[in-house]
């Protein structure tokens, strides 16, 4: 009997910040076939609410810094509302998706981050036995579609916020010695660019020879380097391939032409 293949998608903010744009991805998402996990981000809802009750979002290079406050807020919108609608919007599509935080099922542990030149707060840094696999299988083979939010735990009762795209690397790389495993990254640009204002020029598989080239010639750059890095890290690590591309476009994955394939060679 062969080995089952698991996709992980995670889906970006700007697709939660937009009802038509989520909803078009889930039905697409429902509608591929096999085992699956979501990961979401938060999306623009918990600087809007936060903002509501008098509290500061404050952004240090883009990354949150989660003090006490600011935990609850995004606990209530990431584990709670964005998560819930989600999964209430699946089940409408006849997925039958299970809401996760990293603390259901001890499914994801992790570290407050250290404080070195900035304190983040309660912030989560992935380890490598982060991913309790016992349990994600018990889920994924009783049939269930697990959907994770960006809150985890510290295994002594602390909820701590953590990058969505970093949990689903997390998620890949352990659980691809369970499964035949796929990493997919889902956002509004159709893939790697050759050149950022032609959403045409997709790069349709890289390497990672080709994407120290590409990084010295400047091609890919800014914020798509440590998404990338993670990806390669990703498949050192046992996953089979890691997808960048448009959320819009994700009907087209299982037809194996969605966004930029990255592989090892």
């Amino acid at each position: 009997m062969g080995v089952s293949t698991l996709n992980i998608i995670k889906i970006g903010g700007n697709v939660i910040d937009n009802e038509q744009d989520l909803n078009d991805f889930l039905e697409k998402f429902s509608a591929l076939s096999g085992k699956k996990i979501l990961v979401h981000g938060g999306g623009k809802i918990a600087t809007r609410l936060a903002a509501d009750l008098g509290i500061e979002a404050n952004l240090i290079d883009g990354r949150r810094v989660t003090d006490a406050e600011m935990l609850k807020i995004v606990t209530m919108v990431y584990a709670g509302l964005t998560n819930k609608s989600i999964v209430s919007k699946l089940q409408n599509l006849n997925c039958d998706a299970l809401g996760l935080s990293g603390a259901d099922g001890d499914t994801i542990r992790t570290m407050k981050r250290p404080v070195k030149d900035i304190d983040y707060g309660f912030v989560g840094d992935i380890m490598h036995d982060s991913i309790n696999t016992a349990s994600i299988k018990k889920v994924l083979e009783a049939g269930f579609v697990p959907v994770f939010s960006a809150i985890t735990h510290n295994g002594i009762g602390q909820l701590l916020n953590t990058n969505a795209d970093t949990i689903a690397s997390a998620l890949a790389v352990a659980l691809a010695d369970l499964y035949e495993t796929s990493l997919i990254y889902c956002f509004e640009k159709n893939g790697v660019l050759r050149d950022v204002k032609d959403e045409n020029s997709v790069f349709e598989r890289i390497n990672a020879k080709d994407f120290e080239q590409l990084k010295k010639e400047g091609v890919i750059h800014t914020g798509m380097i440590p998404k990338l890095q993670n990806a390669f890290d990703a498949i050192r690590k046992g996953v089979k391939h890691v997808y960048v591309g448009n959320a819009n476009n994700l009907h087209l994955f299982q037809q194996s032409h969605f966004g930029t394939c990255l592989v090892a060679k």
